[in-house]
């Protein structure tokens, strides 16, 4: 097998954005602000529309941003930032 310089690129394109998904995927878990874990699911999004279009499907890689990132993203974004209260203070 003979690997060219393309697959080998493309490899290492693979591995970085598998790491950084990997990263982002955790930290929406474990991030203790929802705004923040909201942003980090949008890139985590993102990176898997970035997936699709690195296996030639492009079609769900453009679906993927328009609908997930472009609208449940934004929805997630504008719901917890609306309904956003402070937590330990007595406003009464």
């Amino acid at each position: 097998m003979d690997p060219t310089i393309g697959s080998i690129i493309e490899l290492i394109i693979f591995v970085i954005l598998a790491l950084v998904s990997i990263v982002f995927a955790v930290f929406v878990v474990t991030a203790k602000d929802v705004v923040r874990a909201a942003i980090a699911l949008v890139v985590t999004m993102f990176i898997v529309a970035a997936f699709y279009i690195m296996l030639n499907a492009q079609f769900l890689g453009v679906a993927q941003v328009l609908v997930y990132i472009g609208a449940v993203g934004v929805l997630i974004l504008f719901a917890v930032m609306l309904t956003k209260k402070e937590f330990g203070t007595d406003a009464e």
